[in-house]
């Protein structure tokens, strides 16, 4: 299904109404709140990477808590305007693009939305930092006194390209984002170690870790059934890495690693949607010249049942990446009963470090030995995947969603005992 059609299939699912904005203006009930997420990505712009996913486990799940959440994000498909509609129990505001950068997007009909709507939620909570969504945001919470917290998604040190303008970012816009936000949220130890080094008020800085959706992953597909579509043997152990295919996450690394620490035997898995123009082949002319061209598999995106049936047939997943703030895949690897292998970048390491698999350094002779060794030895990968199931629960969203709204309060509280901001000019 190309783009376009996908497009025009999800928006017959939609359900578009004229009284959101009544239902969204109803008063806030005691201990409920009126939520806004600001989201570069949203449902169903899968491609995008992690964070459209994530995003959409956190709202739904605080619907299910009984709170009111609209998300404003960016259209990235065709033939769509601005509108408001209906996923599930969740008002989203999709916003057409009239310029697009990359991921940065200058959207049609955002000032009108921050005048109209804005002071209809008790907090808003903005995710990521590299567009203009965020920080005009921003600017108007702080004018019409509406608290907000801020999830940078490992985006405060710049980690790929276009540094000098990220740089330029940070002194226009980065600044009076961070400054008025009540809290800003890491999802890690290592980012929230990372926020504090940059020189954030401690108090400010607080942890929440990403999740995984247990019960997504409670059915899962049947065995055999991505090794049957890819003409994989039963016997034949698969190696995995899954997810937006750019530089930083290892994948030539894996490669080399691959064809050393499995000659003649296995097969391995690189699934994901390109992220870099030509990336994809440039990985595909490195498997060429290791010599396992034929035992490597580029799937492409997977999604649901297709992604779930990659982890399900693979024997480890490997995530060699330069810099993860989490790594949400490796949390659904785990989730499928998959050990794992993750560079020591990954914020993610914390929960898997000799508990469900290895952390190591982002070297080649290291990745090719604990390949090897995970693949050879089964009473290590026994162990490590007897404990999946207790580190999964660990990152089930239920508790961390108690967590978030108790962050939501901390940042209601904080402003309220601010002085008011009704009369400073911005």
């Amino acid at each position: 299904m190309g783009e376009r059609d996908a497009g025009l299939a999800f928006r017959e699912k939609l359900k578009v109404g004229p009284d959101f904005r009544q239902r969204t203006q109803a008063p806030t009930y005691k201990g409920l709140m009126r939520i806004l997420h600001v989201t570069q990505t949203y449902h169903p712009f899968l491609e995008r990477g992690g964070p459209t996913v994530k995003v959409r486990a956190i709202a739904e799940g605080l619907v299910r808590r009984g709170h009111r959440v609209t998300v404003l994000t960016s259209w990235y498909g065709r033939h769509y305007g601005t509108r408001q509609a209906e996923v599930g129990e969740i008002e989203v505001q999709y916003l057409r693009s009239l310029l697009r950068y990359r991921a940065t997007t200058l959207n049609a009909g955002l000032l009108s939305f921050c005048r109209r709507r804005l002071r209809d939620f008790d907090v808003v909570h903005i995710y990521g930092l590299y567009d203009l969504m965020g920080p005009t945001i921003a600017h108007y919470c702080f004018r019409t006194g509406t608290p907000y917290v801020l999830e940078p998604l490992g985006m405060m040190r710049p980690i790929d390209r276009s540094f000098r303008m990220k740089r330029a970012w940070h002194r226009i816009f980065g600044a009076p984002l961070l400054r008025h936000a009540r809290l800003i949220i890491a999802t890690s130890q290592q980012e929230q170690r990372e926020l504090l080094d940059e020189g954030l008020p401690r108090e400010k800085v607080a942890l929440r870790y990403n999740g995984v959706d247990l019960n997504d992953f409670a059915e899962l597909p049947p065995r055999g059934t991505f090794r049957s579509k890819w003409a994989i043997p039963a016997d034949e152990p698969v190696v995995l890495l899954l997810g937006r295919l750019i530089p930083r996450k290892g994948v030539d690394l894996l490669i080399s690693a691959f064809a050393t620490a499995c000659p003649t035997h296995g097969r391995l898995v690189i699934a994901g949607p390109e992220g870099e123009p030509n990336y994809v082949k440039q990985m595909r002319g490195l498997a060429q010249a290791t010599g396992v061209e034929s035992r490597t598999i580029f799937t492409g995106p997977l999604y649901g049942d297709q992604k779930k049936s990659a982890y399900v047939d693979s024997d480890l997943f490997v995530l060699p990446s330069r810099y993860e703030n989490f790594a949400n895949v490796v949390a659904e690897a785990i989730a499928c009963g998959k050990p794992v292998i993750v560079s020591d970048q990954c914020g993610i390491s914390e929960f898997v470090d000799d508990q469900v698999g290895m952390v190591i350094p982002r070297d080649l002779a290291t990745l090719t030995d604990r390949l090897r060794r995970l693949l050879t030895d089964r009473t290590l990968y026994d162990r490590f995947q007897a404990a999946c199931p207790g580190v999964a629960a660990r990152l089930d969203w239920p508790e961390l969603l108690r967590e978030q709204e108790e962050l939501y309060a901390r940042a209601c509280a904080a402003f309220s005992k601010s002085p008011p901001l009704s009369n400073v000019e911005v």
